[in-house]
């Protein structure tokens, strides 16, 4: 009877449209799917390095991997699904051409082509695994992601962007799409009723902006009844985000949001343990600093809360920031 009770209170609960991409997205995903089922996943389809770069190469098909990464995030925790998430995750590490392919990202490469499409390999996937909510791709429109930097050298594509090797101590002006992108049309409807939409975390101009750059949907955020949240990233990027304060982070989207609202930014308090911030120092990354006073002036809210979690690598708690947003959305 409990457990019915909660299958329905989970079913009943609010919805919830998260963009992003890569791990951020993930452990958010995994989070909120343990308090509603009402969960639309939206990732950005720019990816063209690793297993989903080959893919997209040598079929043509929109990348998978950040999609595969949603759809195991919200899939079911049982034991009996176990070995299908092991297998959705799985690396092949030697074959000749299988080398450095993710399983998963062939599986939804075979059923593209069985379907005839991404997003109804999405879908078909989504039920064979079980997963509690609805994962899109923001477009069907095969662009590559371009950066600009301060000097006016262009980079082409999100793998370039990502692991910066041109100029990397040159700032990004901005970022833009070629060819222009068009939103698919389920991901606007999505938003439209949505009770809360969450920006990150993730990668700023590989994970995040590159989905309000896609062709209505940063109008459709901004139209939409929902509170609109920002979770605050941890560190900062080399190459990315040199630098960068929480109000950078606030305002560069605030642009690609073409100037609209957020009700709410998420930023950690507390600290980072300097073991693990010493480590990442040699990849040049450095804990964010909250510049409360600036973002305010950005923001509408601001909330600061403990939410790194404990271990080997700086990440977000999966549970602390579930739970922050789905009280949110229950105000």
């Amino acid at each position: 009877m409990k457990q019915s009770s909660k299958q329905n209170d989970i079913s009943n609960g609010p919805k919830i449209v998260v963009f992003g991409g890569g791990t951020g997205i993930f452990n958010l995903l995994r989070g909120l799917r343990r308090y509603t089922s009402n969960i639309v996943a939206i990732v950005t389809m720019m990816d063209s390095g690793g297993s989903s770069g080959r893919l997209r190469d040598e079929f043509g098909h929109l990348p998978p991997g950040d999609i595969r990464q949603a759809l195991v995030a919200l899939s079911p925790d049982d034991r009996s699904s176990l070995t299908l998430r092991q297998l959705f995750n799985y690396r092949f590490s030697k074959g000749a051409g299988l080398e450095g392919h993710s399983f998963g990202n062939l599986f939804l490469a075979a059923l593209t082509e069985i379907t005839g499409g991404i997003e109804k390999a999405v879908l078909e996937a989504g039920r064979i695994l079980g997963i509690r909510g609805r994962v899109y791709p923001v477009t069907l429109t095969n662009s590559n992601l371009v950066a600009r930097l301060e000097d006016g050298t262009e980079i082409v594509g999100e793998t370039n962007i990502d692991v910066r090797k041109i100029k990397p101590n040159l700032k990004i002006d901005y970022v833009y799409l070629d060819p222009r992108a068009y939103a698919y049309p389920e991901v606007l409807r999505e938003i439209e009723t949505a009770d809360v939409i969450v920006l990150g975390p993730g990668d700023l101009y590989t994970s995040i902006i590159p989905n309000l750059l896609v062709d209505g949907v940063a109008d459709s955020i901004n139209y939409s009844k929902a509170k609109k949240v920002y979770i605050g990233n941890l560190m900062t990027k080399h190459g990315e985000s040199d630098g960068f304060a929480a109000s950078d982070f606030v305002s560069e989207i605030r642009t690609y949001l073409e100037n609209g609202k957020l009700d709410y930014v998420v930023l950690n308090k507390g600290g980072l343990p300097d073991k693990l911030t010493k480590r990442y120092e040699k990849e040049k990354a450095y804990p964010v600093e909250n510049d409360v006073t600036q973002v305010k002036k950005l923001a509408k809210n601001v909330i600061e809360r403990p939410i790194a979690a404990a271990g080997t690598l700086l990440r977000h708690d999966t549970g602390k920031i579930a739970r922050i947003i789905i009280d949110l959305a229950t105000r």
